[in-house]
């Protein structure tokens, strides 16, 4: 009987030293994870855009004038010249984005200010409706090339090489034209209208995800799943290119498959937010409908949350 209790004390004494050590190594798992991130989310010492940069918005394909203004105000509410009365403000969520800026040169921060620019509109579809990268690019082209990020927008009925298989927009670079020898680079973006073709992978929350956990979709604040979900990847990609234009600048992993500005926190709109729930929002009391920053005009939109590299944290507005 005194070597059963024996056998006993003895097991019970084993458990706690083996969930003593699995905690620990857990706790350093976890610790290393931490320190792997922040030590791997750098600065690789390319350029950041900077100065006044105008975003020229290039139209392919049909949208409806209502549609087109839901995007171009987006790029307006982003400068603080033009502050917006209601809190929080897209001016505001932008305003992490200087950070980087900072980080680059403490003593003499050299800032980026965006303005809209030029605005292309082709409904003639004059590539087709199946678009490769390299014709994306040609697209950009339309813009102006000197201090400027071409923004390509493809309508729902445009497929484009790669869309809603591995990515719902993309940002790059090109060279601009040659003058006396010359030339710079200028930055592009692509954003796929996803209404029709994958709104679940790219308007999520908006619609229904395709995979992980099933939630009920929110209501978009423009009344649009397909533009509302286009200022959210836009917005994503503007963040990477204001911090990674050219490859070397702000990311996190392999460069040919980067975590940026917002890429690094997916899925993230609010406080408390986890798969398949965009976190705690604002709700509109009239259409329902969520969101978390607040525009120009009494625009409302939802903006992903952005890597703070001043706390290393995923930094929301709400």
């Amino acid at each position: 009987m005194a070597s059963l209790v024996y056998i006993n004390l003895l097991l019970q004494l084993l458990l706690v030293i083996s969930l003593f050590h699995f905690g620990l190594a857990a706790r350093r798992i976890a610790e290393s994870d931490e320190t792997q991130n922040t030590l791997l989310f750098q600065y690789h010492n390319g350029p950041l855009l900077t100065g006044q940069i105008q975003v020229n918005l290039i139209w392919y394909g049909k949208y409806k004038p209502s549609q087109r203004a839901i995007i171009s105000d987006f790029i307006t509410s982003l400068s603080t010249s033009k502050p917006t009365t209601a809190q929080p403000s897209v001016s505001k969520w932008w305003k992490t984005i200087e950070k980087y800026y900072d980080l680059v040169n403490s003593k003499k921060p050299s800032g980026l200010v965006l303005s809209l620019g030029s605005q292309t509109v082709d409904e003639s579809y004059y590539l087709g409706k199946s678009l490769s990268n390299k014709q994306i690019i040609e697209l950009a082209w339309k813009g102006g090339q000197k201090n400027a990020i071409n923004v390509v927008l493809t309508s729902a009925d445009v497929t484009v090489e790669g869309f809603c298989s591995s990515k719902c927009g993309t940002h790059g670079s090109s060279k601009s034209a040659s003058v006396k020898g010359k030339s710079d680079r200028f930055a592009y973006i692509w954003v796929g209208n996803s209404e029709t073709q994958c709104p679940g992978q790219c308007a999520w929350p908006f619609h229904q995800p395709i995979y992980g956990p099933q939630s009920s979709p929110l209501v978009a604040p423009n009344n649009d799943v397909g533009l509302d979900g286009m200022v959210i990847n836009l917005a994503s990609l503007l963040a990477g290119t204001a911090t990674n234009p050219f490859g070397n600048g702000y990311f996190q992993g392999p460069k040919e498959a980067p975590l940026e500005a917002a890429s690094a926190c997916p899925g993230v709109y609010g406080k408390g937010a986890y798969p398949g729930y965009a976190g705690d929002l604002l709700l509109d009391p009239t259409t329902g409908a969520s969101y978390n920053a607040n525009g120009v005009d009494g625009r409302k939109y939802l903006l992903p949350a952005l890597f703070d590299p001043s706390t290393k944290t995923c930094s929301t507005l709400v």
